[in-house]
């Protein structure tokens, strides 16, 4: 009953969020409540669930609010000009560059495995090029995406260490066989975002002259559309002599000072001599000190970003109710018993390479602690009884779950980081996303069949 009660939780969130019904702070917060009086919990359990789910998140919402702060007042202050003047110099009016580059700095930012750092690098740095340029912001989400997704298989990274935990080996063990997989799945990435940049290219080619190079006003438009027939051209076309408003908050003489603050920012973050949100904390305070001092200016730049900064930190803390209500009132374990307990004995030898190929999708049911430390021992504990050996699953799992499949997993706190700073829709970035990592992570699959990873056919 209560596993059923789990899946029920899911797939209504689901169908909510990917349909749009309501705003994703209700259905992230409102369901979970529902279902944990539905299950019999009291309003003093239902209250524990939430207090720890809440725990556990207000970290990275505390973090998110700073880091819009801090990106926001350096792009405010004109850091990322020089950076977006290079990038769309070497790239002209070439989206497929665009694309590439973005999930090739991705894939670099993601090399500490860690997937709130490389959203808070990848997205400020490209989002205005994508929006000088006005390409889409779901195509900018999907491309960061790919790069983080693939990179997410390193032995540091946390589903990898969790399976390792889980099976009682060195992470190594799992990685270094699966190189070859990871090496091939970078280039997929690659590939998709390639294309990716060549719809681009064909939608703004539909366009008027006057829109593809409207910069912001045409990116705003395009990020939020979920295909290409959605977006509607403009009439009329900006006076070019017309005065940038954003003129008056550039600090050109700040910039190597601002750049410097950066580096050491991100190091601050990478080196973990300090929390994430500590590090955003001194580092937006310094920014504003230095750029806007005084209250007035500083109030203003604070309350600029104010609107994008609440609006996700709430949806954070909802994800964290959320959690806190599937693991407290052990849904979480129900889901993973009943899932491994359906599985008929005639397909158990494929089991590894079923785990590969669904490790996608079924990011979307288990976030990695339920994944890894609830289901997965469950189908070792299967697999050993027809030959499928626990190293095996092992690999196959961190082929797709919450590895290429995280930056679409409402289960993980660094997804909302990616859609906040990308400004799209949960439901709009699942659908735009999800069939591109899915064909990254099977063309992988494919490669750690023939490499010998991931049997066919467990004998």
């Amino acid at each position: 009953m209560l596993s059923l009660l789990g899946y029920a939780t899911i797939a209504v969130l689901l169908v909510l969020l990917l349909t749009q019904r309501v705003a994703a702070v209700v259905a992230l917060a409102g369901i979970p409540l529902v279902a944990a009086f539905l299950a019999g919990n009291s309003p003093s359990e239902v209250a524990g669930f939430v207090s720890d789910g809440l725990g556990g998140v207000v970290g990275v919402a505390a973090m998110f609010v700073f880091a819009i702060v801090f990106f926001g007042v350096m792009r405010d202050a004109g850091l990322f000009d020089p950076i977006i003047a290079r990038i769309v110099r070497f790239a002209g009016n070439a989206p497929p560059t665009v694309t590439v580059a973005t999930t090739a700095l991705a894939v670099v930012a993601h090399l500490d495995g860690a997937g709130a750092v490389t959203f808070l690098i990848a997205v400020p740095a490209m989002l205005p090029i994508y929006e000088r340029l006005g390409m889409r912001r779901l195509v900018l989400a999907t491309c960061v995406a790919l790069g983080a997704g693939v990179m997410n298989l390193v032995p540091w990274g946390g589903p990898t260490a969790r399976a390792a935990t889980t099976i009682g080996v060195d992470a190594n063990e799992i990685w270094i066989p699966l190189l070859p997989a990871q090496i091939a799945g970078v280039v997929f990435a690659l590939a998709i975002a390639y294309y990716l940049g060549i719809r681009e290219r064909k939608r703004l080619a539909k366009e008027s002259p006057a829109q593809v190079g409207a910069g912001t006003a045409a990116g705003s438009d395009a990020g939020n559309a979920d295909d290409e027939s959605s977006i509607e051209p403009t009439t009329g076309t900006a006076e070019p002599t017309t005065p940038d408003p954003q003129d008056d908050l550039r600090r050109p003489r700040l910039l190597w000072f601002n750049a410097l603050l950066t580096v050491a920012t991100l190091a601050a973050l990478i080196s973990a001599i300090a929390s994430p949100e500590m590090v955003f904390l001194i580092a937006a305070i310094i920014a504003l000190l230095v750029n806007y001092p005084g209250m007035k200016p500083q109030t203003a730049r604070l309350n600029a970003h104010a609107n994008g900064a609440m609006l996700m930190a709430s949806t954070l803390l909802a994800a964290g109710v959320l959690l806190g209500v599937l693991e407290g009132s052990g849904m979480i374990t129900a889901m993973a018993e009943s899932a491994a307990s359906i599985i008929p004995p005639a397909i158990a030898p494929a089991l590894p390479l079923m785990v590969a190929l669904l490790g996608v999708p079924l990011s979307l049911l288990f976030g990695p602690d339920a994944f890894y430390f609830g289901v997965l021992p469950v189908l070792v504990g299967v697999g050993a009884e027809f030959g499928v050996g626990a190293l095996e699953l092992a690999q196959a799992s961190v082929i797709g779950q919450e590895t290429v499949g995280f930056p679409i997993s409402p289960l993980t706190g660094s997804f909302y980081l990616l859609v906040g700073l990308a400004k799209v829709d949960i439901g709009q970035h699942i659908r735009h996303s999800i069939g591109w990592l899915w064909l990254a992570s099977a063309g992988m699959t494919a490669v750690a069949v023939v490499t010998g990873v991931v049997p066919l056919w467990a004998s």
